[in-house]
């Protein structure tokens, strides 16, 4: 059996590794970091993460906004203001 959605990860894994082969000349199999400074990149990465999903959340919450405004009294907009508070 087949799992297509860990298929498609670990093809992004391993274009992600080209991707930082190319751009840094190194894998991650480097020796030249401390414990210290694989945090600072992680926390780095995940900080980049939590700013792109704030922002996918902004736009979800302004299309629901405009929904709103077009459809004020429709049951489905009602459900998605509650979504809002």
């Amino acid at each position: 059996m087949c799992d297509s959605i860990v298929n498609s990860v670990v093809q992004k894994f391993l274009s992600r590794s080209d991707v930082g082969i190319k751009k840094y000349g190194t894998t991650l199999d480097r020796n030249d970091l401390s414990t210290i400074d694989w945090i600072n990149h992680a926390q780095e990465e995940l900080m980049d993460g939590i700013l792109y999903l704030e922002k996918l959340k902004v736009l979800e919450q302004q299309k629901i906004i405009q929904k709103c405004r077009k459809n004020p009294t429709d049951v489905q907009t009602i459900e998605l203001k509650e979504c809002l508070q």
